[in-house]
């Protein structure tokens, strides 16, 4: 269920249950009856028609979605079409285990199809190796937008060649592609199906190069993806990276805890299920790093709760890694204080963009 269709039920439900005065009684009444088909009871009708306005609702949302993406995806070419080439591309990657199978084809031999931008420097010697970074979006269900604007154009300017994969559960993509959602799991299968696809696509490319960077739930993103791919890449960035999902579950709202245990998602609680939980938080896999990385945090963050990423820094400690990080104290701004366009900002991302271009450049 979407999350703004979600709220409609509670309410639509009371509702109904003051007109009906006892109406849900009757309608438990009637599917255990088994008998001769009757009429619907009034109370049976309203049910009826609430369960419709919720798949119109949910069905009008997902089509809102898609046409905001429509739109901002023009957005990307005035705004940052003067200084890249830019490209939306649709590739195959890793099956959905979850998917409706159709025509008897099974899922495994059915990959997931995923969007994808790609944004080249305009300046580029195309005659030279050039290297690579991907950089997923943030957010549980949400996608790659034109907020990432002067992040881009700074990276342009920079010389990186840049993919931003619409990893499973991304939203503007319909129902299917929303609940195909894999957190901590299949999606860094999709981010690494698109920095291969690049490679292979783009021959003035350099597969010795190649970083991943993102922030919140695209900075988990980049640190599993170096747990699980530390062949695929030289360098990660992750900015206030949502770390510990089992810590998570224990601040956040009973709404956002149903999106990870949906029936089309995860399916369980943290609670019913912590090894799940921590087999997709970076926090909980810490031993696996290999890769040079660089963690930015801020304890004024009312979405990733500084503690989170604290676990992470101490479990890597642990482990005895070799990695850099900062925790910035109470930076304004807050989850987004290096994402905005302020003195301090850009000075973070020149950090960022300095660590990087240790290992790329």
């Amino acid at each position: 269920m979407m999350r703004n269709a979600r709220g409609i039920r509670p309410a639509a439900l009371l509702l109904a249950g003051i007109v009906c005065l006892g109406g849900a009684a009757d309608r438990a009444a009637a599917q255990d009856d088994t008998g001769d088909r009757r009429p619907l009871t009034e109370s049976e009708q309203i049910y009826r028609r609430i369960d419709a306005l919720e798949k119109k609702l949910e069905a009008a949302s997902m089509q809102m979605d898609s046409l905001q993406k429509s739109v901002d995806d023009v957005l990307w070419f005035d705004r940052v079409g003067d200084v890249a080439t830019i490209d939306k591309v649709y590739i195959p990657t890793v099956p959905n285990p979850k998917g409706e199978e159709e025509y008897g084809i099974a899922n495994a031999r059915h990959p997931f199809r995923m969007w994808a931008y790609v944004f080249v420097p305009k300046s580029l010697d195309t005659s030279r190796k050039t290297p690579l970074l991907l950089l997923p979006h943030g957010g549980v269900h949400s996608d790659f937008t034109t907020y990432y604007t002067h992040i881009v154009r700074e990276l342009m300017d920079s010389g990186y060649v840049v993919v931003a994969p619409e990893y499973r559960g991304s939203t503007g993509y319909g129902k299917s592609y929303y609940e195909a959602i894999d957190y901590g799991g299949l999606e860094v299968d999709d981010v690494a199906a698109a920095r291969d696809w690049a490679l292979e696509t783009m021959p003035f490319l350099d597969g010795g190069r190649v970083g991943i960077l993102g922030w919140s739930h695209g900075g988990l993103i980049a640190l599993m993806s170096v747990f699980e791919y530390p062949g695929k890449y030289q360098v990660a960035y992750a900015g206030v990276p949502v770390s510990d999902l089992v810590a998570r579950m224990g601040y956040q709202t009973e709404g956002y805890r149903e999106l990870y245990s949906a029936d089309y998602h995860i399916g369980k609680t943290a609670n019913e299920d912590v090894d799940e939980y921590r087999r997709r938080s970076p926090a909980w896999n810490a031993a696996k790093l290999k890769t040079p990385l660089l963690i930015h945090t801020n304890t004024n963050d009312r979405d990733v709760n500084v503690l989170e990423v604290e676990h992470l820094i101490q479990a890597l400690k642990a482990e005895g890694k070799d990695f850099e990080y900062k925790i910035y104290q109470d930076a304004p701004g807050g989850h987004s204080f290096n994402r905005m366009d302020s003195p301090l900002a850009r000075e973070s991302r020149k950090e960022v963009y300095a660590f990087l271009a240790r290992y790329l450049k």
